[in-house]
């Protein structure tokens, strides 16, 4: 089946190409909606730059929109979605919504206005254990944002280790955040998974706005060859 996934440039939208490609689907496109604005309950809010070396890195192509209305989110996505039933011949659309039913049910809404297949291959994982599952995998990522009590700020912009990964759950009951983050609690950007060619190199600032929110903004990005 050819089929599009929604695609964050997150462990979860990452992870989901993974597992499509494993269990035989065919990825023709990448779709990433960009909000304009800081706070989206449906979309995060990725960098357009990461996104493309991402893309070019596992050698699929990539549509793009930006959304300035928060009112017109799901408007946005029937749009590019009927450009990419024409370009790509695509009959399903994936996303990488491990507990969200907000987003599964909005997904899932267009998608079968287009006569597409809806799935969400990291659906019901195991909270508590998700993270280990990406890390071992292979998938490595940085946390970007944190938007909850409990993490430790000196955390973002660094890829995370099995270490950090104990740490987190340990954190996650004390605290009371969920551990895959799945509550918006932190975002996170992939820069290296084995459908990678190249590995992904940023650079940025930490913000710290409180002691519950502080964002590793971006400066620089950039794909460097792995090994």
């Amino acid at each position: 089946m050819n089929i599009a996934v929604l695609f964050t440039g997150g462990k979860d939208s990452v992870f989901a190409v993974h597992k499509l490609k494993d269990e035989g689907f065919n990825v023709k496109v990448l779709i990433s909606i960009i909000p304009s604005y800081e706070y989206s309950m449906l979309y995060h809010k990725p960098h357009p730059q990461v996104l493309m070396l991402q893309a070019y890195s596992m050698g699929i192509p990539l549509e793009t929109a930006t959304v300035v209305d928060p009112g017109r989110e799901e408007v946005v996505l029937d749009e590019v979605l009927s450009r990419c039933v024409r370009r790509y011949g695509i009959s399903g659309l994936a996303s990488g919504a491990v507990l969200s039913r907000f987003q599964r049910e909005r997904f899932e809404k267009i998608a079968f206005k287009h006569g597409l297949e809806a799935i969400h291959p990291n659906w019901g994982v195991d909270q508590k254990t998700y993270l280990r599952t990406l890390i071992g995998y292979g998938v490595r990522f940085i946390i970007q944002s944190i938007t909850t009590m409990g993490l430790p700020h000196s955390m973002l912009g660094r890829v995370l280790s099995a270490e950090d990964v104990e740490k987190i759950l340990v954190l996650s009951e004390k605290y009371g955040f969920n551990p895959s983050f799945e509550g918006g609690e932190a975002e996170t950007v992939v820069v290296d998974a084995p459908l990678f060619k190249y590995r992904l190199r940023c650079e940025g600032s930490i913000e710290e706005r409180s002691e519950y929110e502080a964002f590793f903004n971006i400066k620089k990005c950039c794909l460097i060859p792995k090994n």
